[in-house]
């Protein structure tokens, strides 16, 4: 009797242990995720809200470091299915299957006219699909 309640109450924690063991790189993958749409919102934020030359220039993967862009360029930008990569357009290891989009839109926030602000919203995919979705503003100052 007393091989029987041991064998039952270990398989009970064994099987804890398994869904436990299974989902423990869940958090980490989503960190990542969560990482890679900050970083990538604060880039967008720290760009000028008025182009200083008049022009315009939509970000690409390949051309973020290399030319002038304003916040605005980066409305539709998207990794394409290339996965991450650094302002040079290198691929970051490990980040392969995370993919970024982001939209820009005009709209009045906390009193300030619709002109003079905008909402970035950027969404990373993480590996097994799941998106990640930040909101950040950006006003003309």
């Amino acid at each position: 009797m007393f091989i029987v309640i041991i064998s039952v109450a270990l398989t009970g924690i064994l099987q804890v242990m398994n869904q436990v063991m299974r989902h423990s790189a869940d958090p980490l993958i989503r960190k990542q995720a969560m990482a890679v749409a900050e970083s990538l919102l604060e880039e967008i934020e720290l760009q000028d809200f008025i182009s200083a030359d008049g022009t315009n220039t939509a970000v690409t993967p390949a051309n973020r470091a290399s030319a002038y862009h304003i916040v605005a360029d980066y409305n539709g930008f998207t990794t394409g299915g290339a996965g991450i990569s650094d302002l040079n357009g290198v691929a970051v290891p490990g980040l392969g299957s995370y993919n970024a989009s982001v939209v820009i839109a005009n709209g009045a926030f906390n009193g300030i006219p619709a002109a003079s602000a905008v909402r970035i919203t950027v969404t990373v995919t993480d590996p097994e699909t799941n998106p990640i979705v930040i909101d950040g503003y950006r006003t003309r100052y």
